[in-house]
């Protein structure tokens, strides 16, 4: 049985209200990197605003009742249009259930978005003509909503954000499978 940590050791929340950090989880804070909790924080916040967003996004496209799995899978679906191996999916979007990336392609093939097609033991999945043309129109309302109002100046640190989550990820993926050795 693993003894608990003193309640003394860890940050209280005026603590990290000192450090200036805005967290979710004060208790997480350390002395190391208030900015890794930060981080986080911020992450959480924006994930969430992203998937309502591209789930409404997509409902103003005309295809509503769709979940966040879906959307990014119609659109990867539609990337440089190629078919696509349920494992090449879940390794690009890096998702490790691969069983939810299969019950959304299962979805996508019954909502007439997606189609199957078996080559030997693999089945290949891409995208319908119906399903392109819900990518097209989600552009369509991106451009409008999102893109239009996108101040130009942003680009640059957008561009360097996106290395940095990309950097992140692979720091997290190591750190998860460190963990799983634990």
């Amino acid at each position: 049985m693993k003894t608990p940590i003193p309640r003394k050791s860890l940050p209280t929340r005026s603590q990290a209200s000192r450090s200036g950090g805005i967290v979710s989880s004060s208790h997480l804070v350390s002395p190391r990197s208030v900015e890794l909790s930060e981080f986080e924080f911020g992450l959480i916040v924006a994930w969430n605003a992203f998937s309502r967003w591209a789930v409404r996004c997509m409902a103003a496209a005309g295809c509503p009742d769709l979940t966040i799995t879906d959307v990014l899978l119609v659109h990867h679906l539609c990337h440089r249009a190629r078919n696509k191996k349920l494992a090449d999916i879940c390794f690009v979007l890096n998702y490790e259930d691969t069983h939810v990336v299969a019950y959304s392609l299962k979805k996508l093939v019954a909502a007439g978005l997606a189609q199957a097609e078996k080559a030997g033991k693999e089945v290949f999945y891409s995208p319908t003509a119906q399903g392109e043309a819900f990518v097209q129109k989600y552009r369509e309302v991106r451009e409008e909503c999102l893109v239009k109002s996108l101040d130009t100046e942003l680009n640059a640190d957008i561009g360097e954000l996106a290395r940095l989550l990309r950097t992140m990820s692979g720091m997290y993926d190591q750190a998860a499978r460190a963990a799983t050795s634990l």
